[in-house]
C-alpha cells in the first residue's frame, strides 16, 4: 500500500494512506455502538450491574485525563515543532513510548468503556486495537526504510505503546 505523503510537512515522513479516515470510521462505529448499547438498547450492558459505578469512575477518569495529556503532549511535538529534515523524534513522550498519539486513542475508548460497560463496544475496542497495531507497524516500515539501523535501534530502547517502568539494560 503506498504512503500517504504529507505535501505541506516535508519533515514527516508519511503514513498509511487509510490510517486517518479507519481512525474517523472507527470513532463513528465505536460511538454509535457504545452510546446505542449503552443507553438506549442495553443489550450488552449487564456488566454495569456487576461492576458498581464507583469502582469503574476512577478508572475512566484515570484513563480519560492520560489519554488527553498524551494527545496533547505528543501532537505538540510532532505538528507544533517543525523540522528542516525528517529526524526520528526522541524527545520528552517520544522518549517513553514511540506512539503515544495511538495509545492516547486507545486509552480515550477504554476510559468510555469504564464509564459504561458495553460488551458489543469492547468488540469494537478489540478491532481498533487490532487496527492501531498494524497502522503503527506500517509506519515504522516506512520509518525504518526511510532512517535504517536509526530507528531499529530507537525501536529497541523506546517501547510501541507501554513504558518501562525501569531503563532498558
Amino acid at each position: 500500500m503506498p504512503k500517504k505523503e504529507n505535501h505541506h510537512r516535508p519533515d514527516l515522513i508519511g503514513e498509511h494512506r487509510f490510517g486517518d479516515a479507519g481512525q474517523l470510521v472507527s470513532f463513528i462505529v465505536f460511538t454509535l455502538i457504545w452510546v446505542g448499547d449503552s443507553f438506549v438498547f442495553r443489550k450488552t450492558t449487564f456488566l454495569n450491574e456487576i461492576v458498581p459505578v464507583y469502582v469503574r469512575l476512577p478508572f475512566a477518569i484515570l484513563a480519560l485525563s492520560v489519554s488527553v495529556y498524551l494527545v496533547r503532549k505528543s501532537m505538540s511535538i510532532i505538528f507544533g515543532e517543525k523540522r528542516e529534515t525528517p529526524e526520528i523524534v526522541k524527545k520528552d513522550i517520544y522518549g517513553k513510548m514511540r506512539h503515544p498519539m495511538y495509545v492516547s486513542e486507545i486509552l480515550m475508548y477504554f476510559g468510555l468503556l469504564c464509564l459504561n460497560i458495553s460488551l458489543a463496544a469492547a468488540a469494537v475496542f478489540v478491532l481498533i486495537i487490532i487496527f492501531l497495531y498494524a497502522i503503527c507497524r506500517y509506519e515504522e516500515n516506512l520509518l525504518i526504510d526511510h532512517f535504517g539501523d536509526d530507528y531499529l535501534k530507537y525501536m529497541k530502547e523506546v517501547p510501541m505503546w507501554i513504558p518501562r517502568i525501569t531503563k532498558k539494560q
